[in-house]
């Protein structure tokens, strides 16, 4: 296990120290960047957590990608940062991921930062590794003097971006008839169906463009991650599954809907959201899905459903969350807690692995990604995981860059609801990616 050596700051202005460090982040080739916003929520570990350079890490494809990731944290037993794409479904099913893929991200990549800094209320916890620490006093100092506004301008060279559709809406619309089709069958009851908007030969400023939907959206899981060339710029709300001690928790999120400007109509848009019936019924499939994957870690009994279809509200959009709880035994790697429920539901649909088949046959693009999850295990094994919506893709290197959006289609669905509600969901990223890089 590598040391490491713990210094605590005190800091006055915690949210100009919090910009400060984001600004100074970026000279490093890799990067994550957790942010909750200062979101009231029952779990959570900090406001803010930034982890920096490679000491170890671990880079691969879905082949026996959850051995390999088992084997890297056990071995470990230090923080480790990093993410899962959605195609590593294709390590614990007999499922393919052929469609068209614009980003090349690896398909699992974890690693150990040299430098970890947390933010909670007005205290700064920095935690170096040992060979390093030496640097400890010098960075706070670097961090105090950086000005953010200088470091907006660090990359001047942007395009315009031209936002194309890799799914046309007579064609969207073709295709969730067809999942209607299968639901009419009884193939599946709810399928969730994505699909990407893209731009090719793009240059954007990821830092510029993150800070933007941050502050557009203002989640509790938003996220910036670089590696090298692969950026992710991520304002998701919803959280994917997180361990503390033996409690599990997952918190699937199904329904959404606007925030109007007038109080009395916002309220009364949230109170219809909840009572919703195919909202739901949508959130409640899910439930019942996160509960069986749940129950194959779980002790036995101790699956419950501590909420459920509650309404939360976030800058942008009121969501319908519930939240699933389990205790595991503490013989039960925590890889495996993570490998049984992957994908989450919420990005697939139920049952399952015939939902999964169905929209890897309907969609024309690799999600990769885009609803997978990104997150950290600690030196305990505790870990937190967020599911990757609402976000930007970019890859600097071939200059592509992608958004993806999706709806659950169920029985109740008309192919021209879901379509308005994937626009709604792309509406944040179209606007920062068309209106930061003129700027």
């Amino acid at each position: 296990m590598s040391k490491r050596t713990q210094r605590n700051f005190s800091v006055d202005n915690i949210k100009m120290f919090q910009e400060k460090l984001f600004a100074w982040a970026q000279q490093y080739e890799t990067i994550v960047w957790l942010d909750s916003n200062n979101y009231k929520q029952e779990y959570s570990s900090f406001q803010c957590a930034l982890a920096i350079d490679e000491f170890t890490c671990i880079k691969t494809d879905y082949h026996n990608a959850f051995d390999k990731l088992k084997e890297y944290q056990s071995f470990t037993k230090d923080y480790i940062f990093g993410y899962i794409s959605y195609d590593v479904k294709n390590d614990t099913e007999k499922l393919r991921s052929t469609n068209f893929d614009g980003l090349h991200f690896p398909d699992l990549y974890f690693f150990q930062p040299q430098k970890l800094i947390f933010i909670k209320d007005n205290t700064v916890e920095f935690h170096y590794l040992q060979m390093i620490d030496d640097e400890l006093e010098e960075d706070f100092e670097d961090i105090i003097e950086i000005n953010p506004t200088i470091q907006n301008h660090i990359q001047e060279e942007t395009s315009e971006v031209k936002i194309k559709l890799r799914i046309h809406k007579d064609e969207y619309y073709e295709k969730v008839g067809s999942i209607l089709d299968h639901i009419q069958r009884g193939d599946i009851y709810e399928a969730n169906f994505c699909q990407e908007f893209y731009a090719e030969e793009t240059i954007i400023n990821p830092y510029k463009v993150y800070t933007q939907l941050n502050q557009i959206s203002e989640p509790p899981f938003a996220t910036f991650f670089k590696n090298y060339n692969h950026y992710l710029l991520s304002a998701t709300p919803e959280r994917y599954i997180r361990k503390e001690e033996l409690k599990i928790i997952s918190q699937p999120i199904k329904g959404t809907a606007k925030r109007l400007i007038n109080p009395i109509e916002d309220e009364k848009i949230a109170f219809d959201l909840a009572r919703d019936e195919k909202e739901r019924s949508e959130n409640i499939m899910i439930v019942d899905l996160v509960r069986n994957d749940l129950s194959r870690t779980a002790k036995k009994g101790s699956v419950q459903v501590e909420e459920l279809c509650k309404i939360y509200s976030f800058k942008q959009v009121h969501q319908m969350i519930s939240t699933v709880v389990s205790k595991i035994e503490n013989t039960t790697h925590p890889v495996d807690v993570i490998k049984d429920t992957f994908p989450m539901g919420s990005m697939t649909g139920a049952p399952k692995i015939s939902a999964m088949q169905i929209i890897e046959a309907l969609e024309e693009t690799k999600r990769g990604l885009y609803s997978g999850t990104v997150g950290y295990f600690t030196p305990d094994g505790d870990f937190d995981f967020n599911v990757v919506i609402r976000s930007i893709l970019y890859n600097a290197e071939n200059k592509y860059v992608s958004y993806s959006v999706g709806g659950a289609i169920t029985a109740k669905s008309t192919p021209e609801k879901e379509y308005e509600e994937c626009l709604l969901k792309a509406k944040a990223m179209k606007y920062v990616l068309t209106h930061t890089n003129k700027s």
